[in-house]
């Protein structure tokens, strides 16, 4: 495992920081709604972000293999930042806009383009504030768990 861990550390880490986000938040759905929602192991939107926690974990990691002023964290850097950004605005917003439109065609059916749209606009598609914080914060431990592991 730890020769694994050295040889594809940055790859490693990334994959851990995503799977580990989906599946806290398919807990977080089991132990409030009672039940188990497959989607959640692989959808968007939700506690923690897994956005958030695949490129603060990949920001991690290139601060270990590469050092924090090497041109590979900082490419990292900027994406995570670009990612959790987005994460809370357009895509937070998106979610909104979707409720209200589901809400909407509840009530009115609409046809377009002679088709009758349905109400089952995904809604959870951005995060807020928190979920995103608590997703870098699991990338970012990810990343320092994984380096452990990698050289202990």
């Amino acid at each position: 495992m730890k020769e694994f861990l050295i040889k594809y550390q940055l790859i490693a880490t990334v994959v851990i920081g995503w799977s580990l986000a989906q599946i806290i938040k398919t807990m977080i759905i089991l132990r409030i709604e009672h039940k188990f929602v497959p989607e959640r192991l692989i959808g968007s939107g939700g506690m923690p972000s897994s956005h958030s926690s695949t490129v603060c974990s990949l920001a991690t990691a290139a601060v270990f293999l590469y050092s924090l002023n090497s041109f590979e964290f900082a490419i990292s850097a900027v994406l995570a930042i670009i990612v959790m950004h987005d994460a809370m605005g357009v895509r937070l917003e998106t979610g909104k806009q979707a409720k209200v439109l589901n809400a909407l065609l509840e009530e009115n059916p609409f046809k377009w383009e002679g088709e009758v749209l349905e109400n089952n606009l995904k809604e959870l598609v951005g995060h807020t504030p928190l979920q995103v914080v608590a997703g870098a914060l699991l990338g970012i431990l990810v990343g320092i768990t994984v380096n452990y592991l990698a050289h202990a």
